[in-house]
């Protein structure tokens, strides 16, 4: 048991890089890159102490170079996910009683070994595995998962100090249990960060997981179990498995030691996952947390007043950065008609300038989409656009999948605001532009288009006003309230850093419990509040039964 009321390192956000031509971090990176590329990865299932190899494979390849192999991953069957559960279970009785100076002791080392000698390599297998350019590989795979395992412990230290009043006589005190019984974590493939952050924010406050990583994802994921493992995780506590997603879920849903759900994806899967919890209720020993982070239809809205260029920097970083894989990417944007041919002009100069290819080439701004999938369901709606009469392709447009699933930076003009791609979340570089009428403009018409806004989209993650009057943006700030759980005033709707922006939205976009904040950390904890007297009572009566 720790001796003493510990202060853990103020947490501070881990400085981004350059990369610039010439600098050591620039050189480091690239060889590690090749080095990867040209060594093929076989990555096993990490169940308890076990490194498992089923025999059961499936190949990795880079999506900007789908015949390039990586590698193989292994996949797991029906006893290989009971043996999770089983070593999850058993971790947890040393895990959950385990002093939290401790558990945080092994996040803050995973923060600086990828801070430090891991940097490339986490780096590098993010550009490789999930098409990113250093940039954005480095503000993710390096500096947003240091952020949030060292914001983390800070906050749980935070937590842990929020105590009760107690009163003459007696202590009060509340001690912040983890679950009972273990936590599943699902991730996707955009964010090697939320793919750390998932399993380890359950893990830290003295929960064991069950992590299943996007197939997509799989490349970074072993280099996160490496950082981990070095760091010191007691084997059993995070668990990593891959396989046939159902199968794997339909076992963990079905144990009466589920606990919770920490989920990061589809809109679709996620109620598909509260469905089959719900359905499942009786078989469980406490109400499971489900905490989930899913789709976006993210918005830009330009007044009047805003300057031009500013809006068109806001859609050339905002829905194009990572090629618009992320769920808070700009998709659809309000511009006024006096406006739309400056920002129009500016917007298609910037999306001349973007390089597009390979991340090891770091001047190439555009990458690949993550998989054929994507890349046929991105191509498939910008022929819609194409063809139909109230949308037209006016940057952009172009498609090539022969070495590597790439889509060309896309802004689709549209007549109707309720037009397909001003409503449906398309996980890609194509954005829609809607042009209103700004002639005559009223602060009625103003109230008008943010009600158009706020009804377009049964998503609420993301969204952004650029306006040079602040009684306009008080307005949208105040309409827009429930559209975007995460809202930017003269900015674009991306970017949110731990520490800063604690992420999330409602609707369809989630449960909104903020990752990188206290209020995502208390959903994997139970409080018990406990009670000493010191001076124990002797008899039962009341002064008010005096005679």
């Amino acid at each position: 048991m720790g001796k003493g009321f510990f202060h853990v390192p103020v947490a501070v956000n881990e400085p981004v890089k350059s990369y610039e031509p010439g600098s050591p971090e620039r050189e480091e990176v690239l060889l590690t890159y090749k080095d990867l590329y040209n060594t093929k990865m076989e990555v096993p299932l990490y169940i308890g102490d076990k490194q498992i190899k089923t025999g059961n494979t499936a190949t990795m390849h880079p999506p900007h170079d789908h015949k390039h192999d990586l590698g193989v991953y292994h996949k797991a069957d029906k006893k290989h996910v009971q043996q999770a559960i089983d070593s999850a279970l058993e971790a947890r009785k040393e895990w959950a009683n385990l002093e939290w100076e401790q558990r945080a002791a092994v996040f803050l080392k995973a923060a600086d070994l990828i801070a430090g000698p891991y940097r490339a390599r986490i780096n590098a297998a993010t550009m490789i595995g999930q098409s990113k350019n250093i940039y954005q590989a480095e503000i993710d795979a390096a500096c947003e998962l240091c952020d949030f395992l060292r914001f983390n412990v800070e906050y749980m230290s935070q937590i842990y100090d929020e105590q009760p009043e107690s009163s003459e006589g007696n202590w009060n005190r509340v001690e912040y249990r983890p679950l009972e019984g273990f936590v599943y974590a699902i991730t996707p493939f955009n964010f090697t960060a939320i793919a750390g952050n998932l399993p380890s924010s359950a893990a830290l406050m003295g929960n064991v997981a069950i992590w299943k990583p996007s197939d997509s994802q799989v490349f970074s994921a072993q280099i996160i179990m490496e950082v981990f493992r070095e760091a010191g995780l007691p084997d059993g506590v995070i668990n990593m498995i891959m396989g046939d997603p159902v199968m794997i879920t339909d076992i963990l849903l079905d144990s009466p030691d589920f606990a919770g759900i920490h989920f990061t994806g589809s809109t679709t899967v996620f109620k598909s996952l509260w469905g089959m919890i719900g359905s499942r209720i009786d078989k469980y020993k406490t109400y499971p947390r489900i905490v989930g982070e899913t789709g976006g239809k993210d918005f830009i809205v330009a007044h009047p007043t805003a300057n031009p260029k500013q809006v068109a920097t806001a859609i050339s970083r905002g829905a194009f950065e990572y090629q618009g894989q992320k769920c808070s990417a700009a998709s659809r944007v309000y511009i006024p008609k006096s406006m739309w041919a400056d920002v129009k002009d500016y917007v298609a100069e910037d999306l001349s300038s973007f390089k597009m290819g390979s991340p090891e080439d770091m001047g190439n701004f555009i990458n690949a989409v993550i998989h054929e999938g994507a890349f046929d369901k991105l191509a498939g709606y910008i022929d819609r656009a194409k063809k139909d009469k109230d949308a037209e392709v006016v940057i952009g447009g172009g498609y090539d999948k022969s070495k590597g699933y790439f889509i060309e930076p896309t802004v689709i003009l549209t007549t109707d605001p309720k037009y397909v791609t001003m409503e449906t979340e398309l996980f890609g570089p194509i954005v829609t532009v809607y042009v209103y009428d700004d002639k005559n403009f009223s602060e009625k018409k103003w109230e008008d288009l943010l009600e158009l806004v706020d009804n377009t989209s049964i998503y609420g993650l993301t969204g952004a006003v650029i306006s040079g009057d602040r009684y306009a943006a008080t307005k949208a700030t105040k309409m827009l309230q429930n559209a975007a759980g995460n809202f930017y005033i003269n900015d674009k709707p991306t970017g949110a850093v731990v520490g800063q922006q604690p992420f999330g939205g409602a609707r369809a976009s989630g449960t909104n419990d903020k990752a990188g904040s206290k209020q995502n950390l208390l959903r994997w904890i139970s409080p018990r509040l406990i009670k000493e007297t010191f001076v124990t009572p002797t008899d039962y009566r009341y002064p008010f039964l005096g005679e």
